[in-house]
């Protein structure tokens, strides 16, 4: 096996026209008073136009993190933008007067947060709030602006979408509230539409509805998708590629069918076999051992090395890059895909296989 890691795109180059969006080599830490988180550590992806990304892992991992520093929306300090780029439609956001990506964040680029209630401003009514952006980012007139909320409100299925504009948030369901969070985001028809756990505390019919939701407006206005989850089932359902992360760093990515059905990351491997399926019913879930680690105290080489069955000297020793691994594209951030690792692969892969088989992963 020949070695051969991942090359990072030059800093500093603009990206393609058909790449919306590229992060580089981006780290975010944060200062706190037991020490320096590094909660985003040399993550490096690309979106193209009118393509859907997903971005998974365990909580803790860095995935809102990199999509609130993309936003601009974290406070610093605490947080420390470290090094890196992101470009948006051709312009690297990190360098941008903050006047300039104020006038670009929720009308170019839009994110629909986690949680709906502590979102949304409880003393305004929802139609108040979707119009103020839309006056604000299209200098249009308050009526026009109101009849644009209106407008959103019914893209999204909210039914008496002319009355449901006058209400307050805690007027509404969970799942209404959260329809409402994507009809402000819609409202000015951004470029990219960024879903961080849109689901969360939502029952599963809901979910399900606020999916197909997504789903349908991404193919209506060919906007590009990023969505960030720790369900794999959801990104099986709605993606084109899948990055999984991992302690702040990125440990495989690829096309989301090559990433789920040929994981080459252990740590990947360990999320899909601990999937519940029924044919596992009545048996003992697979769980990856240990826990994740310390951000004040990470392992001095790999990251996931303590809790990794297939480890070895050198993954304790050495730090792992990103290596091509599987089929064209798919990188993974292991020495298993080094040329020392080589013989050790195929172990790991019918071992997972072997997992599979017998009942435990997506079904």
């Amino acid at each position: 096996m020949t070695e051969v890691i991942a090359a990072p795109t030059p800093l500093g180059a603009p990206p393609a026209d058909d790449v919306l969006l590229e992060v580089r080599d981006l780290r975010t830490y944060f200062h706190v008073l037991d020490g320096t988180v590094p909660a985003v550590d040399g993550v490096s992806y690309t979106l193209k136009r009118g393509k859907s990304l997903g971005i998974v892992g365990e909580s803790g991992s860095g995935k809102s993190v990199s999509a609130l520093t993309m936003m601009r929306l974290l406070d610093i300090p605490p947080a420390e933008i470290r090094s890196g780029e992101i470009w948006f439609d051709g312009k690297e956001l990190l360098s941008m007067p903050m006047e300039q990506m104020r006038k670009l964040r929720g009308n170019d680029m839009a994110m629909i947060f986690q949680e709906p209630l502590t979102s949304l401003n409880p003393v305004f009514s929802v139609g108040d709030q979707i119009a103020e952006q839309v006056e604000r980012h299209k200098k249009v007139s308050r009526k026009a602006a109101w009849d644009r909320a209106i407008e959103a409100l019914q893209l999204v299925g909210i039914p008496s979408p002319e009355r449901r504009v006058k209400q307050y948030p805690h007027e509404m369901s969970g799942g209404m509230r959260q329809r409402v969070m994507i009809a402000m985001a819609l409202s000015c028809e951004p470029k990219l539409l960024i879903a961080d756990e849109p689901t969360t505390a939502l029952d599963v019919t809901i979910q399900a509805q606020i999916l197909e939701l997504l789903k349908s407006i991404q193919d209506r206005t060919d906007s590009a998708l990023m969505l960030i989850t720790h369900d794999l089932g959801v990104v099986a359902e709605m993606v084109d590629d899948v990055i999984v992360m991992y302690a702040g760093q990125v440990v495989e990515q690829g096309s989301v069918d090559e990433v789920l059905v040929n994981p080459r990351a252990p740590y990947t491997m360990g999320l899909i076999e601990s999937i519940p399926t029924v044919d596992k019913r009545g048996g003992r879930l697979s769980a990856i051992k240990g826990t994740v680690p310390n951000p004040f105290n990470m392992p001095p080489a790999c990251r996931f090395e303590p809790r990794c069955p297939y480890g070895w000297d050198l993954c304790h020793e050495k730090a792992p890059d990103l290596y091509p691994a599987g089929h064209a594209g798919q990188l993974a951030r292991c020495h298993l895909h080094t040329a020392a690792g080589a013989a050790r692969l195929p172990a790991a892969v019918a071992d997972h296989e072997t997992k599979m088989n017998a009942g435990e992963g997506i079904s």
